[in-house]
């Protein structure tokens, strides 16, 4: 492209230079026949009045200066050779009119061809050009995604083939996103389908064992019941967890922002596990300040209440979950920190993916609580880490910048 430029500007000097030199070498002719015309002028003059001294210049200034047409003079001298109507009263005069116009004929023939030939070598550079582009969108469309302009400039076809390489990103982008998603749809899938076959499984053979055995106590029956009734809770805990994960993952879920207060959040995420402390026995102690975050109040309090959970479910008897919060000029920080069992350092990197359990996780356990708390901290603009050491307990820390917008990618 930059060829093509440089011959369309070579192509534009031409043309000047052309111009120029044929108005100089049309000026240098005329001028000649003005310096015969003069000449022979003089020597009429010189001739006539030799002849005739008492005709005066003035008289003689007037009849060279006098268009009017003679017919009798034109006949005269066409018996000396000289046709005024067709040809130069002057030989010199009609021999520098012939050379004027062969070397103006030439000139000109030489100014086309050389003109003609940039201009289709320009043609045949914007014709190949037009080739390669040509093949840059086919394998644009035969899914050929990594191709990058050779060069860039500033005329039509660069442009052009520049706002093609933006689709080409464009598509690429879209064909890794959709790629993406297919995965972690399937992920998705396996992981609902390894997460629901035993549950489901438990919940089948407890009903065949009920509705084949007649003579089945009741006590057992109600201790099969009551198993069902936990699986069903469990799948109905697992499906909704599964279901919000996918509408994070996809940016479906609108957080509503708004100036809340952390105490509040964290009295309904104890309030949420109450029952569960109460009866693992373990005491939950909840911050004291009044803190104010931008956030969403029901997401933020599902997340903390998650990770309370979790806290308690890992905690012995007796134990204590706290829960605390301060504010910096750089960010707000929540702590939730547990005395219980603590978490393996071959178990501490892989706590926040999803269904994954560790070495000291209960049978019930279903590994997304933490990996749910994440995806919802994370979109609301924080980050969160955990600590832990095995028999002293976990601790938790979330942190929000204060110059963090919230939510930036679920935000309408």
């Amino acid at each position: 492209m930059k060829r093509s430029r440089k011959f369309l500007i070579v192509f534009f000097i031409l043309t000047i230079i052309t111009s120029a030199a044929s108005t100089v070498v049309s000026a240098l002719q005329i001028n000649e026949i003005r310096n015969e015309s003069n000449a022979a002028a003089a020597s009429l003059i010189a001739s006539v009045k030799e002849k005739y001294p008492d005709v005066s210049y003035r008289e003689i200034a007037e009849i060279l200066n006098d268009n009017t047409p003679d017919t009798e003079a034109e006949e005269q001298l066409k018996s000396y050779g000289i046709d005024l109507s067709s040809d130069w009263a002057s030989i010199a005069n009609r021999q520098n009119a012939a050379t004027a116009a062969t070397v103006g004929s030439v000139f000109c023939l030489i100014t086309g061809i050389l003109l003609s030939a940039v201009f289709l070598y320009y043609c045949r550079l914007r014709k190949l050009e037009t080739k390669r582009l040509t093949s840059y969108v086919e394998a644009v469309n035969n899914k050929r995604y990594d191709l990058y302009p050779e060069e860039n400039s500033e005329d039509e076809m660069s442009v052009l083939k520049n706002e093609i390489y933006k689709t080409t990103v464009t598509l690429r982008e879209s064909s890794d996103n959709s790629l993406r998603d297919k995965q972690n749809l399937k992920d998705s899938l396996s992981d609902i389908s390894h997460q629901l076959k035993t549950p489901l499984t438990s919940i089948i053979i407890m009903l065949d064992n009920i509705l084949d055995d007649e003579s089945m106590p009741d006590d057992v029956k109600l201790e099969f019941l009551n198993d069902i009734r936990k699986s069903t809770g469990t799948i109905s805990f697992l499906v909704q967890s599964i279901l919000t994960l996918s509408k994070l993952d996809a940016n479906s879920i609108t957080f509503k922002q708004s100036a809340e207060n952390l105490k509040k959040i964290a009295d309904t995420a104890v309030k949420n596990t109450e029952i569960l402390a109460e009866i693992k026995g373990v005491t939950v102690e909840n911050l004291s300040d009044d803190i104010t975050l931008i956030c969403d109040f029901k997401w933020l309090s599902e997340a903390i209440t998650n990770i309370v959970k979790n806290c308690i479910e890992h905690t012995q008897s007796g134990g204590k979950v706290s829960i605390s919060a301060e504010k910096t000029g750089l960010c707000t920080k929540v702590t939730i920190e547990d005395n219980g069992a603590g978490i393996s350092k071959k178990d501490l990197p892989h706590i926040f993916e999803r269904f994954y359990k560790g070495s000291n996780s209960s049978n019930d356990s279903t590994g997304i609580g933490l990996a749910l708390a994440k995806a919802i901290i994370e979109k609301s603009g924080g980050y969160i880490t955990a600590d832990s050491v095995q028999g002293k307990g976990t601790k938790f820390n979330i942190r929000f910048f204060n110059n963090t917008k919230q939510n930036p990618d679920a935000e309408t």
